[in-house]
């Protein structure tokens, strides 16, 4: 199976501007940054995505978010910051190497080409079916 950007940057056949390391993760600047201090974290362990992590390496990945995105929120006075990730394809994973995104946010858009929106239309639900769907959720966590 070929290695994707990722474990090539991990493997350092790829240069990469890296932020942070420990045993478990890797964290790195964006070359495509969304705004001014995007970054990547990533598990040094090879997962597709969220799907077939184990809970020990996400343990570390949690440990390490809250860490680097105060760093990347601070060292540029971000008034916020977005963490997401996204899981296969249709979910918009394009590459195939579990990581997350740290994405600082600015009120002040000119100087860190802050220009991402994030929107999405909310559903009015039924009480009957939050019920069903959480029922159906639970049975799968069993």
């Amino acid at each position: 199976m070929e290695k994707t950007i990722f474990e090539k940057i991990l493997d350092k056949e790829i240069p990469s501007y890296k932020i942070y390391e420990n045993d478990y993760v890797y964290a790195f600047l964006d070359v495509f940054p969304i705004t001014k201090g995007h970054t990547l974290v990533i598990p040094k362990k090879h997962f597709r995505n969220i799907f077939d992590c184990d809970s020990e390496t996400a343990a570390h990945i949690g440990a390490a978010l809250p860490k680097v995105a105060n760093a990347v929120k601070d060292s540029f006075g971000a008034d916020g910051v977005n963490i997401f990730q996204n899981n296969e394809e249709y979910a918009g994973q394009s590459v195939f190497h579990l990581h997350f995104h740290i994405v600082p946010r600015y009120k002040d858009k000119s100087s860190n080409f802050d220009n991402l929106e994030i929107k999405w239309p909310p559903q009015k639900l039924e009480p009957a079916q939050f019920e069903e769907i959480q029922e159906a959720i639970i049975n799968k966590l069993k």
